[in-house]
């Protein structure tokens, strides 16, 4: 072998000794670069572990824990998240404020009902008949009272004195709500040209012209139909908590004729009407 294989085959040694080395030396540097790629990710996990927790903490823990004032910790019984001044949760995920108070156009646009509105607005609910004063006493002699001193009832065509259509008309509802209709009239002011031409018909069972509760407004005559079955029952029971009854003249033996379906307002009669005591 001359001196020129020699040195070659020296040559091809070194450079296969130096590929290996070079080798070992890459495989060495990706090997310390998967450590630290592993000893990297617990980092990364506790990180998010943080993030998350923190975000526990302001949905779920600090609406729980709002009676405990910041500072020393102390308990404090019904003290609130508002009163701590606690940041709300949108604030805290965004950054951003959130605006509770509505747009000065849409706090314009409301209008706020005053107590007397409110106060008038309940009070007309609670009327039987809407517009109709219960409290005046309408001047005027016996079946010569002026129309729009009287209240219509519920049938648009019977009327009373404002006391009694009121009171009327709370029975009515009462009697409606149990049975399912509106109490049937037949009769309710009479003028005094119609007492004369019922006294003209019907003679000793018509009152005396000027002397029928009819003529003040204080008295109504029911259908016939409601003189019998559950809702003359209910009727009789229930009447007189509204102040109507029927008047004992015309009871059954009574001194008057047996009308069963004539019913007068007893307050009114009493104070103002033609109060017969047998």
């Amino acid at each position: 072998m001359g001196p020129e294989r020699v040195e070659a085959a020296a040559a091809g040694t070194q450079t296969r000794r130096a590929r290996r080395q070079a080798e070992l030396a890459g495989q060495s540097s990706a090997a310390q670069d998967r450590v630290r790629t592993a000893a990297a990710h617990p980092r990364r996990w506790f990180a998010r572990l943080a993030v998350l927790s923190a975000l526990a903490g302001i949905t779920v823990v600090l609406p729980l824990t709002n009676n405990v004032l910041p500072g020393n910790g102390t308990f404090v019984a019904g003290a609130s998240a508002a009163a701590v001044d606690l940041p709300a949760t949108v604030s805290v995920l965004t950054g951003v404020a959130v605006r509770t108070v509505p747009p000065p156009a849409i706090a314009a646009s409301t209008a706020t009902a005053t107590r007397a509105e409110i106060a008038a607005s309940r009070s007309e609910v609670r009327q039987p008949l809407p517009g109709c004063d219960g409290s005046a006493r309408p001047p005027g002699a016996n079946g010569q009272l002026e129309t729009k001193d009287l209240c219509t009832l519920w049938d648009g065509k019977s009327q009373l004195r404002g006391d009694a259509a009121s009171s009327l008309a709370e029975l009515d509802l009462a009697f409606r709500a149990r049975f399912g209709h509106d109490l049937c009239l037949t009769a309710s002011y009479r003028t005094l040209a119609e007492q004369r031409i019922l006294k003209a018909t019907k003679g000793g069972l018509a009152a005396v012209p000027g002397r029928s509760n009819h003529g003040w407004g204080l008295a109504v005559d029911f259908c016939s139909n409601e003189t019998s079955g559950p809702g003359w029952t209910w009727l009789k029971e229930n009447g007189a908590i509204y102040g109507w009854a029927n008047p004992a003249w015309a009871l059954s033996g009574g001194s008057g004729p047996h009308e069963p379906w004539h019913w007068e307002y007893t307050r009114g009669v009493l104070a103002d009407g033609e109060y017969y005591t047998s």
